[in-house]
């Protein structure tokens, strides 16, 4: 297997797996196999594609595949990738030099899953009836093949400087085969008493006997003379042995062999299958790695593949070398590394309450006073035209500024990075621009203020994720404000699952990234006053549980005196709005009434919107009915005939007009029945499907 050169799993996100055909699809998976990663780094990227995605076939295809003359590589994936906007770095050169044993691989994740602090141990309890030559031969037969060659040395020498253990001595009997040795030691067991030493030969009792964990071939012990690169050994001391033991099971790891050592370690051998010394090497590094990082300090020394290990069955200092078990955790390296994979799944340790229970961590510190923390996730929804954009940049522009938003929330003052998904770059510049002036700020901070117009550019969140993050690392961000999630939605907004998938990408931003995520989404379609506030967003009802806190934005019935001559346009381009909150670190808040006042959200503190009747509630409609001379309630048809003048306040821009198929889409009817409301009244007229004021109240001509 060549030395992986280049983590290709960085490339995978830029590769749309939904547009990929089944060809190329296959193609990512066996140049993975072919560069030494795992099934799981397939099945992450191809689960993106959730309409295609069936859980656990990568896994059986992973195992049809057998490499062949000439393989698919990982160049495979690197134009793939390529085609689809990467460029490498120049850099990336510096990552194609060859690896030492204690090199750092950077990008290489960690394993932890253990937590040593929940863990009791597992006791290893001395054989009571100990048949130390069965011991032995069951230990040989486990590790060897009967013409394999093994080497097992009964010779000590001196402890090493600073050490108090007996080292092992010359090269020891690397003469006989499995077969024979196993043969030698049953010979004791009948003809000499169980005497093991007439197979082994007069060991030191002080040292205990050795033996290689790889066969040899018969002409010497050396690296160079190993013939299967078959076993690596796993021994740690700084844990207590019943540790050791429930550490080295929980782990899974596919051992062979696990020997009691006479001493405070337990032996484990383990599979690791390597076809040569180079696998080898990446294959060990991967062991340790994943026992390091769950609270098992390795012993490093032991990497090579000429190792000595513990032979089961003879004495070492008044002690036992005995065989706890063979053959435990997976049945082989591959089955281990893909669980190993899929078990680590960046999950953070477990842990005990009562640890923290007297010293509570401290709570993340408000970002916006009463509603957001630092960190968390907030969703702000809407109908069409609600100015939830506005209402955006009004927040971007409080956070950077550290003022209030809406003149009623403090907001923390941190820089914010404003993903801008739907207008052109000039608009959006100008719109920040109108803010500012409207607001009457200064524009001390605008330097705090990060603009990412990708109008043209959007592609689905699980793709957007890792760029955003990759680009925004060095921002130290306050916030993230991603407007609108429409055009990154992945999936079907009304499938919990893949809604579901879909916020996960808002935790994977801030956690990477250490800030809060903001974003909008638009409401059904119908009457929304019937509703609680968290449930009239569009689709899942994920959006609604999902966010830390959710403020959801409803019109109010409130329409300016049309009998009052003073009326000008602007006053009927002004809509009336109820914010409301669904908080989970916070409590409720009383409602927020403002008037949307091109192009900014103006704070009602008269007080009498509070009395307003929210737009489509059983009182707006009873509301409606009294203006008209206390009538009861009629049908929906003349409701809608009704709320045709706020259907345009709500749509109508900062000219004054508005479209008549939004206007149909605010009120849930067609154009047509539109056209026909338009006959019944005189203060609106259509022109070329524009909806204008008519503020001479000539008769209604639709042209």
């Amino acid at each position: 297997m060549e030395r992986r050169k280049f983590n290709l799993t960085m490339l995978l996100p830029y590769i749309p797996a939904s547009e990929c055909s089944y060809e190329q699809w296959i193609e990512v998976g066996m140049a993975l196999k072919h560069e030494g990663y795992q099934a799981a780094d397939w099945d992450s990227w191809s689960a993106t594609d959730p309409s295609r995605y069936h859980a656990g076939e990568c896994l059986r295809r992973w195992n049809t595949f057998k490499g062949k003359t000439n393989p698919i590589t990982g160049a495979s994936i690197t134009l793939l990738a390529k085609r689809h906007g990467w460029k490498p770095r120049s850099q990336d050169h510096k990552a194609l030099r060859e690896l030492g044993w204690d090199d750092v691989i950077a990008e290489e994740p960690n394993y932890t899953f253990l937590n040593p602090k929940l863990m009791d141990g597992q006791a290893v309890a001395d054989p009571v009836n100990w048949d130390p030559i069965n011991e032995a031969c069951k230990y040989i037969a486990a590790l060897f093949e009967p013409d394999e060659y093994v080497n097992y040395v009964i010779t000590a020498a001196a402890p090493k400087k600073n050490e108090d253990k007996l080292q092992p001595a010359g090269s020891g009997d690397y003469g006989r085969t499995a077969g024979e040795l196993i043969q030698a030691l049953k010979d004791c067991k009948t003809k000499y008493h169980g005497d093991i030493t007439y197979a082994l030969g007069d060991y030191n009792v002080d040292a205990g006997v050795w033996v290689r964990i790889n066969p040899v071939d018969g002409k010497g012990i050396s690296n160079d003379n190993v013939t299967a690169f078959r076993y690596a050994l796993v021994e740690s001391d700084s844990i207590p042995i019943e540790m050791q033991n429930e550490a080295l099971r929980k782990l899974q790891l596919p051992i062979a062999a696990l020997v009691h050592s006479g001493g405070k370690s337990l032996h484990a051998i383990v599979k690791v299958d390597a076809k040569d010394a180079k696998e080898y090497q990446d294959r060990v590094r991967h062991l340790y790695k994943v026992c390091q990082d769950n609270g098992l300090d390795v012993d490093t020394g032991n990497k090579n593949p000429s190792r000595l290990s513990r032979l089961p069955g003879v004495m070492r200092h008044g002690r036992k070398q005995f065989l706890v078990a063979t053959n435990i955790g997976k049945a082989s390296w591959e089955e281990w590394s893909d669980w190993i994979c899929l078990v680590n799944d960046d999950m953070p340790s477990m842990e005990l309450l009562g640890n923290s229970w007297e010293h509570m961590p401290a709570l993340a510190e408000p970002l916006i006073d009463g509603i957001l923390r630092k960190g968390h996730k907030m969703l702000l929804a809407g109908p069409s035209k609600a100015g939830k954009s506005f209402a955006l940049i009004e927040l971007a522009i409080a956070i950077a500024e550290g003022v209030k938003w809406l003149d009623t929330f403090q907001c923390a003052q941190g820089r914010v990075l404003y993903v801008n998904l739907e207008l052109d770059r000039p608009s959006c510049l100008h719109r920040f621009h109108d803010v500012y002036a409207a607001l009457g700020l200064a524009p001390n901070h605008l330097n705090d203020i990060v603009l990412w117009n990708l109008r043209g550019h959007a592609i689905p969140m699980d793709r957007l994720a890792p760029k955003l993050i990759a680009r925004a690392k060095e921002l130290r961000l306050a916030a993230v404000i991603i407007d609108p999630i429409y055009k990154v939605l992945t999936g079907d907004e009304n499938s919990a699952d893949q809604m579901t998938r879909f916020c996960n990408q808002f935790d994977k931003i801030c956690t990477e990234l250490g800030c809060s995520t903001i974003y909008c989404h638009h409401h059904s379609k119908g009457m929304q006053g019937f509703k609680k506030s968290m449930d009239r967003a569009s689709g899942s009802g994920v959006f609604a549980r999902d966010p830390d806190a959710m403020l959801d934005m409803i019109q109010l019935q409130v329409m300016p005196d049309t009998d009052n001559p003073d009326l000008t346009p602007e006053d009927y381009r002004r809509s009336a709005w109820r914010i409301t909150g669904t908080l989970r670190e916070f409590p409720p808040f009383q409602p927020v009434n403002v008037q949307f006042c091109w192009p900014v959200h103006r704070l009602d503190k008269s007080g009498v919107l509070a009395m307003a009747a929210e737009e489509g509630s059983y009182e707006g409609r009873r509301q409606k009915g009294s203006r008209r001379g206390g009538e009861s309630m009629k049908g929906k048809k003349e409701s809608n005939q009704d709320r045709l003048p706020t259907a345009f306040s709500a749509m109508a821009d900062k000219n004054g007009e508005a479209k008549i198929d939004d206007v149909a889409e605010y009120l849930g009817v067609s154009d047509r029945t539109v056209r026909r409301y338009l006959k019944q009244q005189e203060e609106l007229i259509l022109q070329d499907n524009i909806i204008k004021l008519n503020t001479n109240k000539n008769k209604l001509s639709d042209e």
